[in-house]
C-alpha cells in the first residue's frame, strides 16, 4: 500500500434534484476532484498526496466539500477557482484556507478529533 501523506476526499455524490440538501454533484464536485488531482499531478505531489473522489460526506448543504487527512480540515463551498489556493495554503504551506473551512462546529453527524497539527510538504 502507498504511503501518502495526506488523502484528499472530494464529494462528487449526486442527489435527487428535489432535495432540499442539494448536492455535491450538481455544485461541480466531479469538476473540483478532476482539476485538485491534475494540479497536485503537476505540481509533483503524484505519490505524495492521493485525491479520491468520495460520494456523500454528510456536508450536502456546504457542497462542493471535500476533506483533508491527516488533519480532518473540512472545506465547504470549494470551486474548481479555490484549488491552487488549498494547494498552495494547506499542502504547500500547512495552512488551512479559513474562508473556505467548515468549523468543526457545524459539522453534521459526529465531531472529528483528530489533532489539527498541519505539516507543509515538499513535492
Amino acid at each position: 500500500m502507498a504511503g501518502f501523506q495526506r488523502h484528499i476526499f472530494v464529494c462528487i455524490n449526486q442527489r435527487p434534484g428535489d432535495s432540499p440538501k442539494g448536492c455535491c454533484a450538481s455544485k461541480g464536485g466531479a469538476e473540483v476532484a478532476s482539476e485538485l488531482k491534475r494540479k497536485l499531478y503537476e505540481r509533483g505531489f503524484k505519490r505524495i498526496v492521493r485525491a479520491n473522489k468520495a460520494y456523500c460526506l454528510d456536508q450536502c448543504a456546504r457542497g462542493v466539500t471535500l476533506v483533508v487527512y491527516p488533519e480532518g480540515v473540512w472545506y465547504g463551498g470549494v470551486t474548481t477557482a479555490d484549488v491552487d489556493e488549498i494547494i498552495d495554503s494547506h499542502i504547500l504551506g500547512g495552512r488551512p484556507v479559513e474562508r473556505l473551512r467548515i468549523a468543526e462546529s457545524d459539522l453534521t453527524g459526529r465531531a472529528c478529533t483528530v489533532e489539527n497539527q498541519i505539516e507543509p510538504l515538499q513535492p
